[in-house]
């Protein structure tokens, strides 16, 4: 999944209505700068092949001690961002990789 991502974000990346709104909340503030080097350089952490949005997937990415959630979706011609966060404690393990029960 991750060789389709790159693949896809080499062609571009679109930032769709719902991540642009996330990521520009005041809380968060997260520039379209750590997005990508989320997608260059963050692990697939959970697949959905059978997303009603197409195949998508959820990246972890930790840099400077902030942990980032991306999920995207490869198309032929573009990687779609679907949403982008930063991940809470209460609802992920201390890794941010698996979610707590």
């Amino acid at each position: 999944m991750k060789k389709k991502v790159l693949m896809a974000a080499k062609k571009k990346i679109l930032f769709l209505p719902h991540a642009i709104r996330q990521i520009s909340r005041p809380d968060r503030m997260i520039s379209t700068d750590e997005v990508r080097d989320a997608i260059v350089h963050g692990e697939v952490i959970e697949e959905y092949p059978q997303d009603q949005r197409g195949e998508s997937c959820l990246l972890l990415h930790v840099k400077l001690h902030r942990a980032l959630h991306v999920v995207c979706s490869p198309k032929d011609e573009y990687l779609a961002v679907i949403t982008a966060y930063l991940p809470s404690p209460e609802q992920w393990s201390e890794d941010f990789k698996v979610r707590r029960k």
